[in-house]
């Protein structure tokens, strides 16, 4: 029976060893098969595609990745155990040719890229077995043309790459198989051409890209997009068109963007973008346009950014904006525009970026309105900085529009709308006024002037300007309303003299008005007549009006003088930014802080500004803590302001708010550092978003105490759990002093157990309990090493029993 066990044994291992080993799998030359679904052969220096006949599954492979290496061809059999494959990249490779049967066998191929290789060609019907194709690189290769059956059978591809290949023209219905494609790429070739039928049976695609290329100097034809009704991105930048025909793009509803920036346009065809109603950017930067028809816009009602910086615009139509209600950024730098109307921009009330930097502007009397509309917009914190600087006169070189007054945009001649007074003395005859009620009225055909002349104007009317000055503080708007009337150009002549009266006395100037006089609300300025006396003529020594002026002035001037020697001081006379900001702007204080308002309030220092400057003004700038670039947005205050309420803020966010005075138009170049205050809003009400810290303090205190008071139960469960334990077992803890002799040396620490344990107690009766005096090592339990109650073999066996227990616990 032992026998004919033994034999079966011996066949059984004898059959073991006869068998072959088990194969490992065995990755090709250079690669890593550490994934088996993804084989990668990235940068291996490969000159050829690697036998995949080593791999145990060939068929669970799912991703091949062969891309910079040196292959140059690609054979019939390379891929035909790879029937599962998804995805195949043979980017930056070699490779000049494929043969026809390359992907017979890859019916699941997903994504295929052979992007910037050396291919000429795409022959037909070498991509009709990947029906399931969504993704083609063919980019960065040397294609040269397509034919039209090049894309058969890629009924499901979206996205298609042919970007920087040598492509000259597109066939008629080279891209009819494409029935879903959604991406084309057809950027940096050599097309010159564009067929009616080039883009055919592309009802679905969304981007076209055919920039940098040649394409022929003129687009005129619409039926070239026509097919294209869902495109809602169309690049032709970079080419050399020079001309844009009329509704060329009116077959595309869905266009969003629209890039011809980098040609060389010079001329738009008012319609050209007629049709474009969803358009919602237009690029026409870089190119040669010199004027805008005033109708180009008018379709785009959907539009928000426009840019025609690069150009040579140097003027617009007041109305070429009229229609862009959506406008949000508009570009014009770069280009050669001197002036620009005041209400170009009326008409978008959404537009918040302006760029109208590296212009030759004119800083004159022209720029008065544009300088007036950005001052309210920015006053409503609608628009951001935008940046005009002066060219031109050469005295305002390099200045900025912002920091300039309206005396010094006085230069110029424009007919301007707003109420002016031309400093020249018209040569056309007019009739002199008329006596009416002892009062001057004005002549037929010449009409009152609304508001009061300008400084350099008031030579006209008086003397000088100190004169006229003197006569408007003393005598008040109506006394020097009556003398610019009665001055030496403007004389009653004896006839009308006799007519009217007498002169009344000057102090009838200040008594109640006549019915019919002009207030001061409404003055009126006649215009001189060629006999006018001039300016500078000295005033009738006869006439009682300049006599009581003269001598009111020259008694202020004596009492100021008294005031002076008396040490009588005056407030300071301001007129700088800076300084107004540094001694007279003080105690900035933030109030009243809410969710999404804040009131700011500052105190102003007794002070005098110069009579042409006027009142100052204040701008509040604000924003966000840390944000870049700072103060971006600021409101104008107007005169006398002490208190702004800044809203619209975002809750629970910290703002920085600084307040400086505008002084005649002017601000401090300087950051107004000294005038600063920082807040913080509250949080909004209800909102989901807001953390409540107090709480999440106190979550987190009672989350700790929790783990505490576990961790002590814990502790305290343990050590009564050991207490119950050692009384269980009647035994007594065994304690450090115990575990050194005080009386004999340590013998022996190998086991636990002092070497003379055995010997010590073999001459003692085996009872149930051992007493051990204090020379042993560590004091036990006798009965955890010895079984009064067993003897022999099976005693031994409890003492072992005992040991194991013993070590266990």
């Amino acid at each position: 029976m032992e026998a004919a066990r033994a034999v079966r044994f011996l066949f059984v291992v004898c059959g073991c060893l006869a068998l072959p080993p088990r194969a490992e799998p065995v990755c090709p030359e250079r690669c890593d098969c550490q994934h088996p679904q993804h084989l990668l052969c990235t940068n291996r220096g490969l000159r050829a595609v690697p036998k995949t006949s080593s791999l145990p599954s060939p068929q669970d492979v799912l991703t091949y990745s062969l891309g910079g290496n040196f292959i140059t061809n690609i054979t019939a059999f390379d891929f035909h155990r790879l029937g599962q494959l998804r995805r195949l990249d043979l980017q930056y490779n070699q490779i000049r040719f494929l043969h026809p049967k390359t992907f017979e066998k890859l019916s699941r191929l997903e994504e295929l890229y052979l992007g910037n290789n050396l291919l000429q060609a795409l022959a037909p019907g070498t991509l009709a077995p990947l029906r399931k194709l969504r993704i083609l690189y063919a980019n960065g290769n040397e294609i040269g043309r397509l034919s039209r059956g090049s894309f058969d059978g890629l009924e499901s591809l979206v996205k298609l790459r042919l970007d920087g290949n040598a492509l000259g023209a597109l066939p008629d219905a080279v891209f009819a198989p494409l029935g879903n494609l959604l991406y084309l790429h057809l950027e940096s070739n050599r097309i010159r051409f564009l067929g009616k039928n080039a883009f055919a049976q592309l009802g679905k695609l969304r981007f076209l890209n055919l920039s940098a290329n040649e394409l022929q100097p003129s687009l005129r034809h619409a039926a070239t997009f026509a097919p294209l009704r869902s495109l809602s991105t169309l690049i032709l930048s970079a080419n050399s068109l020079q001309h844009l025909g009329p509704r060329v793009f009116q077959h595309l509803p869905r266009l969003g963007l629209l890039s011809l920036r980098g040609n060389q346009l010079t001329h738009l065809a008012p319609e050209a973008f007629w049709g474009l109603e969803a358009l919602r950017e237009l690029r026409l930067e870089g190119n040669r346009l010199s004027q805008l028809p005033v109708a180009l816009l008018e379709p785009l009602h959907s539009l928000e950014a426009l840019d025609l910086s690069g150009n040579e615009l140097s003027a617009l139509h007041p109305t070429v904006f009229g229609h862009l209600g959506r406008l949000r950024e508009l570009s014009l730098r770069d280009n050669a525009l001197r002036a620009l109307s005041g209400d170009i921009f009326a008409a978008s009330p959404a537009l918040y970026r302006l760029d109208l930097d590296g212009n030759g502007w004119t800083c004159d009397c022209r720029l008065r309105g544009l300088k007036r509309w950005m001052g309210d917009w920015h006053s409503q914190g609608r628009l951001l900085t935008v940046f005009v600087q002066c060219r031109h006169p050469p005295a305002l070189r390099g200045k900025y529009l912002d920091y300039l007054d309206d005396q010094q945009l006085q230069n110029g001649s424009c007919a301007d709308p707003s109420p002016s007074v031309s400093p020249t003395v018209d040569s056309k005859p007019r009739p002199l006024p008329t006596a009416v009620g002892g009062e001057m009225a004005p002549p037929a055909g010449g009409l009152a002037e609304q508001l009061p002349p300008q400084p350099q104007q008031r030579g006209r009317f008086l003397p000088g300007v100190a004169w006229d000055a003197a006569a408007r503080e003393l005598l008040g708007n109506r006394s020097a309303l009556r003398l610019s009337r009665r001055g030496p150009g403007l004389q009653q002549p004896p006839s009308a003299a006799a007519a009217a009266g007498p002169a009344p006395h000057p102090l009838d100037l200040l008594e109640k008005p006549e019915r019919g006089r002009p207030t001061p609300a409404d003055p009126v300025h006649a215009e001189p007549t060629p006999t006018a006396a001039p300016a500078s003529a000295p005033p009738p020594a006869g006439d009682p009006w300049q006599r009581a002026a003269k001598q009111r002035l020259v008694a202020k001037q004596q009492e100021s003088a008294a005031q002076a020697d008396a040490g009588v001081g005056l407030p300071p006379l301001v007129s700088d930014p800076c300084d107004f900001n540094k001694f007279i702007l003080c105690n900035l204080t933030v109030e009243a802080v809410g969710p999404d308002s804040a009131s700011v309030r500052w105190a102003v220092r007794e002070h005098r500004s110069p009579r042409p400057l006027g009142g100052a003004r204040f701008r509040l700038l604000f924003d966000r803590f840390g944000q870049q670039p700072k103060f971006h947005r600021f409101v104008y205050l107007p005169e006398r302001s002490d208190s702004a309420t800044l809203r619209e803020l975002r809750g629970d966010t910290p703002y920085l708010v600084c307040v400086e005075g505008v002084l005649g138009g002017r601000v401090c170049p300087v950051a107004p550092r000294d005038h600063c205050a920082g807040l913080v809003t509250l949080p909004e009400p209800g909102s989901q978003n807001s953390v409540d810290y107090q709480m999440l303090t106190l979550a987190l205190l009672a989350v700790n105490a929790l783990l505490v008071l576990l961790a002590l139960a814990a502790w305290a469960s343990r050590w009564l759990r050991r207490k119950l334990r050692a009384r269980r077992k009647g035994g007594a803890p065994v304690h450090v002093r115990h575990m050194y002799s005080t009386r004999r040396p340590l013998r022996s620490m190998g086991t636990g157990v002092s070497a003379d344990f055995s010997g010590f107690q073999s001459h003692r009766p085996r009872t149930t309990v051992c007493a051990l005096s204090e020379a042993d090592l560590i004091e036990f339990p006798c009965d955890r090493f010895m079984d009064s109650g067993g003897g022999g073999a099976g005693g031994s066996l409890r003492r072992e029993d005992h040991l194991l227990q013993r070590f266990a616990d």
